[in-house]
């Protein structure tokens, strides 16, 4: 059974309205679909289990931890979960497989491209229950840290420069837009 991507889409995205952005960052375009949209066609395509994490009822918006405690509770019936944030448009279907085929002899899967960590960050059954205790806006990596210590986290290096686009300002949303470019080819 393949492990569940929880796609958190549930934060307040205020660092980039306050970076001029006029709208939240996961409905901002980005070569034309929204942030959010190309993260969900991009689930879609890798063939895995997916759960939304959204904002609950309308209500003020998730810290990360609360947004990864409701996905995971959600999806109890899970071999596992990648946590994949919802300003990721960039990262590629094949690497979402590649952590979680990585997921099946490991506890805990960090993605690294070119030495920098990224996501999605993969968990396996065990780390179900301490996930489920996250809340406010820290995430994972206290669990991390403490499965690093036990020899139970495998660094996954990807050649995947989306796993460490995130749009959080305006200008990041210019980037993820000049490499959106490049890769199709219209940059050149």
């Amino acid at each position: 059974m393949d492990p569940t991507v929880i796609v958190l889409a549930a934060g307040r995205g205020e660092r980039f309205l306050r970076s001029g952005g006029a709208t939240h960052k996961l409905r901002a375009p980005l070569g034309g679909v929204p942030v959010l949209q190309r993260v969900l066609h991009t689930v879609e395509a890798s063939g895995l289990p997916f759960h939304v994490v959204r904002p609950d009822g309308g209500q003020a918006a998730d810290g990360m931890g609360d947004s990864i405690a409701r996905g995971v509770a959600a999806t109890t019936d899970a071999s596992g979960w990648l946590i994949l944030p919802g300003d990721l448009p960039l990262v590629g279907a094949g690497t979402l497989r590649l952590v979680a085929q990585a997921l099946a002899t490991d506890l805990v899967v960090l993605p690294f491209w070119r030495g920098r960590r990224g996501h999605p960050v993969g968990f396996g059954k065990p780390c179900g229950s301490s996930l489920a205790m996250l809340g406010g806006d820290v995430g994972a990596a206290a669990i991390v840290r403490a499965h690093r210590q036990s020899g139970e986290v495998r660094d996954l290096a990807v050649d995947d420069p989306g796993i460490v686009m995130d749009i959080d300002t305006v200008d990041d949303l210019a980037r993820a837009e000049a490499l959106l470019a490049l890769s199709s080819g219209r940059g050149t």
